[in-house]
């Protein structure tokens, strides 16, 4: 099963840039994700469980490096849309 997960990350430190691109280069060296980014939020799409582990991974990296960070995703899926 296919998934597109929009995530926006908002970290609570004043650079809050640096924490933000990190954690979309790290997304984009996973070759097995589509990643998208967009101004207010990145979208990865890929195999249902494979997402939800590197999404795991990342955001537990992220919150470890900068402390307090809000995570906000949507999930959508996208077998069901690419079949309409």
């Amino acid at each position: 099963m296919q998934v597109m997960v929009e995530l926006s990350l908002y970290p609570l430190v004043n650079e809050y840039l640096t924490p933000i691109k990190a954690f979309i280069a790290r997304l984009n060296s996973y070759q097995n994700l589509t990643v998208t980014t967009c101004s207010t939020s990145t979208q990865v799409q890929g195999d249902y469980t494979e997402v939800l582990q590197i999404l795991g991974v990342e955001m537990q990296r992220t919150h470890e490096e900068v402390g307090q960070a809000v995570f906000v995703a949507k999930f959508l899926n996208f077998d069901a849309m690419s079949s309409k």
